[in-house]
């Protein structure tokens, strides 16, 4: 980076070894916060199973009780559920205790996520040239916005689509559902957090069109190539069944539109500074 742009940005020149040292506190604030709500979950299992991650395995789960009131609405009672018929089980010694841990651990990446994101921040942002810390300002705020909604769309929309479906599912009425206690924990861990992630999508854009990698004439081009791919990393993230998969993927369609419209804004702002700067050269 020259003098000049170093006054642009802001920053001092620094080190390989002092970006090291400065990433190294970053990562570990960001530990010691996963860490510190970890530990909060760990401590208060009944919070964390009962209201929260065998939630949806009860018929008074708020998703449902909302399907209800609209079965009563239209008139129907298909939409009002009475009893999942599936046990849960642990078939291992440690199984309790290590789906303690894990669920206390992604739980803290989850509340926590905010909180990582503005050190990763804060660690990128000084290399930033003025005008891109004014054009990305608000970014922690967006990406952790996004990040909810993705995980709120998995918790309540996408896991009890997924339980409800597994829970009846039956190839003959001799054999009964009876589900290991670890692979019904992971099995929602990975839809809301996967969901989360997944919806960035329109941060992910921003970004790749600032540099010039993506473009709205691109991504229309690829765009039944982009919605297969949606697909493919849909099936990825949640249980092999095909209304879950559907469930995640059409939101990701639509924030790939709304992405095309984000890459489409960047561009003609990108595109409007160039022919400012022409401008005023062509006038000096």
């Amino acid at each position: 980076m020259s003098e000049e742009e170093q006054i642009e940005s802001g920053e001092k020149e620094m080190s390989f070894l002092q970006h090291l040292e400065e990433l190294r506190w970053h990562l570990i604030r960001s530990v010691i916060v996963i860490m510190l709500v970890a530990i909060g979950l760990f401590i208060f299992p009944d919070f964390l199973f009962e209201k929260i991650i065998f939630a949806p395995t009860k018929t008074d789960f708020w998703t449902f009780r909302k399907l209800c009131e609209l079965g009563t609405v239209i008139n129907t009672d298909i939409l009002c559920f009475q009893d999942f018929p599936f046990e849960l089980q642990s078939r291992k010694m440690m199984g309790q205790f290590m789906m303690h841990m894990t669920a206390s651990l992604v739980g803290g990446i989850i509340l926590a996520f905010p909180y990582l994101f503005f050190e990763v921040w804060r660690f990128v942002a000084p290399g930033l040239y003025s005008h891109e810390r004014r054009t990305s300002r608000g970014a922690v705020f967006v990406v952790s916005l996004l990040f909810s909604i993705g995980v709120t769309f998995g918790y309540f929309i996408v896991t009890p689509v997924a339980i409800n479906f597994f829970a009846n599912y039956s190839v003959f009425e001799e054999v009964r559902n009876q589900f290991d206690i670890t692979n019904y924990v992971s099995t929602v861990l990975i839809i809301v957090l996967g969901s989360g992630v997944l919806f960035q999508l329109p941060i992910v854009t921003y970004f790749l069109s600032k540099i010039g990698v993506v473009t709205p004439a691109l991504m229309r081009k690829y765009r039944k190539h982009s919605i297969v791919g949606i697909f493919i990393l849909s099936a990825m993230i949640t249980p092999p069944d095909p209304f879950t998969m559907i469930f995640i993927a059409f939101p990701l369609i639509g924030l790939y539109q709304i992405s095309i419209l984000i890459s489409g804004r960047v561009i003609r702002k990108a595109a409007k500074r160039e022919l400012e700067k022409q401008k005023e050269f062509e006038d000096a």
